[in-house]
């Protein structure tokens, strides 16, 4: 069975997580929650799900273990993760998310929080170890429950338009890849409360995983042709779950999700700003704020922003490679102080870096070139499995002398990084970056240079050195 947890949830293929597996997790997670004090018998639950067409199935089944286990399941239906966090944030009430994010289509998985916000890593031990003692002892019946899908759907489209000023993004035409992100039909709804002339595009009934960290060439061709046929401001997009966001120039050309994490901590004024490793080195030396790197997931990024909490610190945020947006802190952009949502949000992102671009009059390529970031670029190799992936980052940690022939054909090694993978810093002050994905069978590569073709030549380099990799 391929269910396991990874750096987002659990993940594993579709028909792998339909029936037992899906009933089994969500009654382990609500005997955590009983367990741990935070949930009594008979306290809501809710449930939302993304558009995958195994979505609705595992939904089901994860509120049948959830009234078999005593609890009260709430369907809030098809709708972004981090609205369903908020929910469950106003609610004080536990949450469970179908969803498999960019992953493909015949994956999916399942989100779990709790009332404050995402679990811990600690959480997703007692909740396997949970799942462990109660194998084959699980109803998996299916069950409905109370529909609040509206209620909860108009209380995250309250807070996404209280972020900017009044018409904030009028006189901006801004293109909408709709896909199959659940934040499809929002998107269109704020960006239209802020004055913006929106225009919907490849609207899809077939599930499409966008990844926005690695978009696809195919995905890029698009954005390219929309925005030159429309004479579009900008386009925007999210993943499956809307909880990682895609802003793309005037041109069509994606933005880097950490430049537009980048950008909302300006937008925000924030303090303290919390984000992977794999995030961009140029943020420390662009802006105000301490800047505390974790490793990759949005786990480990709450922990830096808890940790910056107890401190006595205020400001705080945090952002992924990806673009996703955590807060910490209550932040007030505009008129009205936005709650903290220790969770990844692709709303808040994406509105602050159209209206950086709308406020200063100039066009996206301009405002994203004005930070001078070093050019970074990443991908993966897919069908990678998680043997072999091991077995290349064992070889490369085993001795000094490995790494160093490894990268021989790309450069000399100067230091390296082990907060998460292996990010080696060249002589020449490029930077290359492996890492094992920790929810699917891929090998992520990152980098960075000082221009774009010396990162896609790095790029290439790196994928090429992976896929000759043969493990003894």
């Amino acid at each position: 069975m391929s269910v396991k947890f990874g750096t987002s949830g659990l993940r594993g293929l579709s028909v792998d997580l339909l029936g037992e597996p899906s009933s089994l997790y969500s009654a382990a997670f609500c005997r955590h929650l009983e367990d741990t004090g935070q949930a009594e018998k008979g306290a809501p639950i809710l449930v939302g799900q993304d558009f995958r067409d195994s979505s609705p199935a595992i939904a089901a089944s994860c509120m049948g273990a959830i009234a078999a286990s005593g609890f009260t399941p709430i369907d809030c239906g098809a709708l972004p993760t981090p609205a369903l966090a908020f929910f469950g944030q106003k609610k004080n009430a536990a949450s469970i998310m179908i969803t498999g994010s960019h992953i493909p289509a015949d994956r999916n998985g399942i989100k779990f929080y709790r009332a404050d916000g995402e679990i811990t890593k600690d959480d997703e031990q007692a909740i396997s170890a949970w799942a462990e003692k109660l194998k084959g002892t699980v109803d998996t019946g299916n069950a409905e429950g109370e529909d609040m899908s509206s209620e909860a759907q108009a209380l995250f489209t309250a807070r996404c338009t209280a972020i900017l000023p009044e018409d904030a993004l009028a006189g901006m035409k801004i293109g909408i890849y709709q896909h199959s992100t659940v934040a499809r039909d929002l998107f269109i709804a704020v960006l239209e409360h802020y004055g913006a002339d929106v225009v919907p595009l490849g609207f899809s009934e077939t599930f499409i995983p966008v990844d926005t960290e690695a978009v696809s060439d195919e995905t890029v061709g698009l954005l390219k042709g929309w925005a030159k046929e429309h004479g579009l401001d900008a386009l925007i997009s999210a993943d499956g779950d809307a909880d990682r966001p895609l802003v793309a120039d005037e041109t069509g050309t994606p933005l880097r999700g950490d430049l537009v994490g980048l950008m909302t901590a300006n937008f925000l004024k924030a303090k303290v700003v919390v984000t992977p490793v794999t995030s961009n080195s140029g943020i420390e030396k662009n802006g105000d704020f301490e800047v505390v790197r974790t490793r990759v997931g949005s786990p480990f990024v709450i922990a830096g922003m808890m940790d910056a909490l107890k401190s006595g610190q205020d400001g705080v945020m945090g952002f992924e490679a990806n673009g996703g947006l955590l807060t910490a802190s209550p932040f007030r952009p505009a008129d009205d102080t936005i709650a903290p949502l220790p969770t990844r949000d692709c709303f808040l992102p994406i509105l602050s870096a159209l209206y950086l671009a709308a406020k200063d009059r100039r066009p996206m390529s301009e405002l994203a070139k004005a930070y001078s970031l070093p050019v970074a670029d990443a991908d993966r190799i897919k069908d990678f499995s998680q043997e072999r992936s091991g077995a290349l980052m064992a070889y490369l940690r085993e001795r000094d002398e490995n790494l160093s022939a490894f990268l021989e054909p790309v450069g000399t090694v100067a230091h390296r990084s082990d907060i998460d993978g292996l990010r080696v810093t060249l002589e020449d002050g490029r930077i290359i970056h492996f890492r094992p994905s920790g929810n699917a069978p891929e090998m992520r590569c990152y980098v960075e240079a000082k221009d774009a073709d010396a990162a896609s030549r790095l790029l290439r380099q790196g994928l090429s050195l992976i896929e000759g990799f043969k493990a003894s």
